[in-house]
């Protein structure tokens, strides 16, 4: 006998019951019927599924969130003459398309085919800030670490030693990290930076075609200022992971990776995050502490993840991150 009209309605609702639209990537997913929320991962973008509705920033200005720190040292890198020339002229003699041949020669790049978690993970946060998408790669590196870079069009690489190490949650933090440079416009200083740290290698140096520039850039005190805004820059970024997780404790638990490593499992998150806040007072309060940290913290590409931590958690409780959250 042919099923009635209310029999069809029935079936249709128990169907819509229990099905859970992704609010990351818009997938529809089917879920078993006691399915409770952040319980399952949605089949398309891995991340957790959510009733809670995920924010999208229409107009986002970057100086809604850069960090002041990042802000005040770019203004002082700024304010060397010819910088943004010398800069220009020392990625166009050692050749932006050197970097794009390494990378297609020597690493997987990203594609709706390739690895297509990553890559919609890379549009979650593309869409979610207001960025064009760029392209995108994995590259074999034990080291725990990521590259945005690129003048003309925009590279992210992500080093293997870092995606075997993170959840789907954590590598959407960090490749929102990195979509955060491109939105901050942080990538031309970005690009040279990273270059400037390579080629300080004296057996390195002595084979670039732009050798003088490089040694003007030395001379004049550009690089020392570049890596100085680099590390502040990070702080910015991380502010970026936030806006696209929508989670704080994303954030956290990704730097709490970074700090403990491999023996991560067996740390207290908790603790960790008491650790953050006691670092930022003593910071705060003490001026031995804040001494070395920035001493030892000038040699380094990034900052500690401690630090970045206490950073998130002073942006949150301050009441800036829920207040942009609301304002767009």
């Amino acid at each position: 006998m042919p099923k009635k009209d209310s029999d069809k309605q029935s079936t249709a609702a128990v169907a819509e019951r229990y099905s859970v639209r992704c609010r990351y990537c818009g997938q529809k997913n089917s879920v078993k019927d006691d399915y409770k929320n952040n319980q399952a991962n949605c089949g398309k973008c891995k991340l957790p599924l959510s009733n809670e509705p995920h924010k999208k920033f229409a107009d986002l200005n970057k100086h809604d969130y850069i960090h002041p720190a990042d802000s005040k040292a770019l203004a002082a890198l700024r304010a060397i003459p010819g910088i943004d020339t010398a800069l220009r002229q020392l990625l166009k003699v050692t050749g932006e398309s050197a970097m794009r041949v390494m990378f297609m020669a020597s690493a997987v790049k990203i594609t709706p085919e390739q690895c297509p978690d990553l890559y919609v993970k890379l549009q979650i946060a593309c869409t979610t800030l207001g960025v064009d998408m760029p392209d995108f790669f994995i590259q074999q590196n034990p080291v725990v670490n990521a590259f945005t870079g690129g003048v003309d069009k925009s590279v992210i690489v992500l080093w293997t030693g870092l995606v075997e190490r993170l959840n789907d949650e954590e590598l959407l933090a960090v490749i929102a990290h990195e979509v955060g440079h491109i939105h901050a416009e942080h990538v031309l200083y970005l690009t040279a930076a990273r270059l400037i740290e390579a080629l300080m290698n004296a057996s390195v140096a002595a084979l670039v075609p732009g050798k003088d520039i490089l040694k003007f850039i030395v001379s004049t005190g550009i690089s020392s200022a570049l890596m100085a805004w680099a590390r502040r820059a990070e702080l910015s970024c991380d502010r970026a992971a936030l806006l696209v997780t929508q989670d704080p404790h994303v954030v956290g638990r990704t730097m709490m990776k970074l700090a403990g490593g491999t023996y991560a499992s067996k740390i207290d998150y908790d603790l960790f995050l008491e650790q953050a806040r006691e670092f930022q007072k003593n910071y705060d309060e003490k001026g031995l502490d804040r001494f070395w940290a920035d001493l030892l913290n000038a040699g380094l590409t990034h900052p500690f993840p401690i630090w970045r931590v206490s950073e998130i958690l002073k942006w949150v409780d301050d009441g800036q991150y829920q207040a942009l959250m609301n304002k767009q």
